[in-house]
């Protein structure tokens, strides 16, 4: 009786030392992924959405959306973020300046930001010379400034004279700003462009325009994670993929997934001080379809050149103190 007893006790402490170990091993597993609250990261909010991250047995432990680029690249430095949808420019200064430990795994799309002008104002490049022109810009070390001093360089402006006149507020504040007439002309990230044509308002310029084959976003992941757990990075760079073909072969439902995905109601925006200005905006898929189809080109191609370009970029606008190799920044081993 006695050994049937000892033997009834082992058998419960062996299940309950293996239910421990493998909720131990599925914490260890689950993974807290950070997107931009915008089209740049599309594929993430379908993945999402449609529960593919789940279906490749990838247990999210939060997904969060941020404003901006920037606020994003902030958030990744304390630590709380194993993967993140991110602008590239944003991404570099996180790991050359804070010393954020990533790498890029797989691209996101090329181009994504425009120039929006008030058309009763602007016309051609030379009416940003007056001074009365009111010019909009995220603030220093982002995708869009760079883009503001790519548009200096190729139309020969004085930047001294124009950057007196910028005003830098996130892209939401931009769009309202433009709406209310506060500003004449902004550098935006999509999907603000297309819905400021909605408006009246005009793109003048865009990405594409000023810098060719410019990488927008990617997915970064930490190198622990990469390290640690490298079928997850796999799968998340699988789900990626997916969700980017899905949208360039299916841009209508696309459209109409993001749009909704991007409802600010019931959504957590970071800074949460954002909420109330992105809630003024009503998005619709029909700018979001204008932005993934002829904003974005949405692929998941990464040229190391083409990265070391905008590491260049980053180091001669002194957004970066030290230069690094793009190779040291990448990890395409999971890339089909």
């Amino acid at each position: 009786m006695k050994k049937l007893i000892l033997l009834v006790i082992s058998s419960i402490m062996l299940f309950g030392i293996a239910g421990c170990s493998k909720k131990q091993e599925t914490a260890e597993q689950s993974i807290r992924i950070a997107v931009e609250f915008t089209t740049h990261s599309a594929c993430a909010h379908i993945a999402n959405q449609k529960g593919w991250y789940e279906e490749e047995g990838l247990i999210v432990a939060s997904y969060e959306n941020y404003i901006t680029g920037m606020t994003l690249a902030a958030a990744l430095s304390k630590g709380d973020i194993d993967a993140a949808y991110i602008c590239l420019i944003p991404a570099i200064n996180a790991y050359a300046n804070a010393k954020v430990p990533i790498k890029v795994v797989c691209g996101i799309h090329k181009y994504g930001y425009g120039f929006v002008v008030n058309p009763n104002k602007i016309k051609t490049i030379d009416d940003l010379k007056k001074p009365e022109i009111r010019i909009g810009c995220t603030r220093e070390g982002s995708p869009v400034d760079a883009l503001l001093h790519k548009m200096f360089e190729k139309h020969h402006l004085d930047k001294k004279q124009i950057l007196k006149k910028v005003r830098r507020m996130n892209s939401p504040k931009l769009l309202l700003a433009l709406k209310m007439g506060q500003l004449d002309a902004a550098f935006i990230c999509e999907q603000f462009p297309s819905m400021a044509e909605k408006l009246g308002l005009k793109v003048f310029l865009t990405a594409e325009d000023l810098w060719p084959d410019m990488h927008g976003s990617v997915l970064v992941v930490r190198e622990e994670l990469l390290k640690e757990h490298p079928d997850i990075v796999e799968k998340l760079v699988k789900v990626t993929e997916r969700a980017t073909q899905f949208i360039n072969e299916h841009p209508e439902e696309a459209a109409e997934i993001v749009a909704g995905g991007l409802q600010v109601t019931g959504e957590k925006v970071f800074p949460i001080k954002a909420i109330g200005v992105a809630s003024e905006l009503t998005i619709t898929p029909s700018p979001i379809f204008k932005s993934l189809t002829t904003r974005l080109v949405n692929t998941t191609d990464i040229n190391p050149q083409e990265i070391q370009e905008a590491i260049d970029v980053c180091m001669e606008l002194g957004y970066i103190k030290e230069s690094f190799k793009a190779e040291d920044f990448i990890d395409l081993r999971f890339f089909r």
